[in-house]
């Protein structure tokens, strides 16, 4: 069975402890240690599964035991794995992640094996498996900024996803400034938040709204900007920005909510949503992730 969507980045094991209390630097409180498939393209691809999409991975994983369950995590969930790059010499890549009720304390990301493979995750997309520089993919792809910033501009200029629908999301405000390569691309969605549109057109932005405009007066094709509990902003070349606010909800965790908002977005407009609707269904989907009422 072909799949519906590439999802190119980081696909790894989510170490993450969340506490009820409130949290400061020193803090040593109760709560839950979980391990979790995760990283932003294992994210996306997660709730596009959840979804009823295919995805397939491109990502790198080790050949260590961690390597192995986190591949038959995959398989379980539907996830094409059979252009996964796999290394002997690179460990699996972790993220740990410390959230209490004032939100992220801290994380750290272990993504070297990655960041490592570099071009080696995309052969798929040129030996003729996935696609070639002559005729290249020409589906859907999420793409994250876990990859390196080389790689990243190798990515915008390249023949290869000059047919595709690129989505791209950075993996944090300090990996924000990797995708300022791909700005301009013509074929590419940016979705961030309200601080790594800031990073990327280095400024600030009272709101969505605000930080749409400047990323498109900037060049870019389309973006969507989100800022916690206040509205979010969709604009394209062209025909200007809509905005939408977010249901209010519970806040019982952070980790992973801007990657379910891209791939509800995704879902939607693949279903035919127009541009108020698909929105408003991503911003659901991510209140409804961050409230804890869908999957972990």
């Amino acid at each position: 069975m072909s799949s519906d969507i590439l999802c190119i980045g980081s696909v790894l094991w989510d170490i993450i402890g969340r506490s009820a209390a409130s949290m400061r630097v020193g803090s040593d409180v109760p709560g839950r240690i979980t391990r979790l498939p995760g990283g932003v393209a294992m994210n996306i691809a997660m709730t596009l599964s959840r979804f009823g999409l295919r995805p397939a991975l491109l990502t790198a994983i080790g050949r260590d035991a961690e390597g192995n369950e986190l591949i038959a995590a995959c398989t379980r969930m539907g996830m094409d794995c059979g252009h996964i790059y796999r290394s002997d010499d690179l460990p699996t890549d972790r993220y740990m992640a410390i959230e209490g009720a004032n939100g992220l304390i801290a994380a750290i990301a272990d993504a070297h094996s990655l960041e490592a493979a570099g071009a080696k995750i995309l052969r798929p997309m040129e030996d003729g498996r996935l696609g070639s520089a002559d005729t290249p993919y020409a589906g859907l792809i999420a793409l994250d900024g876990n990859l390196t910033e080389t790689l990243l501009s190798q990515i915008a200029q390249s023949p290869l996803f000059a047919a595709a629908d690129l989505r791209v999301a950075p993996a944090s405000p300090g990996k924000a400034e990797r995708l300022i390569p791909l700005l301009t691309h013509p074929q590419a969605t940016l979705y961030v938040n309200l601080e790594e549109a800031g990073i990327i057109a280095k400024a600030r932005f009272a709101s969505a709204a605000d930080a749409a405009a400047a990323l498109l007066n900037r060049g870019a094709a389309r973006v969507l900007v989100t800022d916690g509990g206040n509205a979010a902003a969709e604009g394209r070349q062209g025909q200007g920005i809509i905005t939408g606010m977010p249901p209010q909800v519970l806040v019982t965790r952070v980790t992973g909510a801007g990657d379910t908002f891209m791939a509800a977005h995704i879902v939607a407009e693949r279903a035919g949503s127009t541009r108020d609707e698909a929105l408003a269904r991503a911003l659901r989907a991510a209140a409804d992730y961050v409230s804890g009422e869908i999957g972990s």
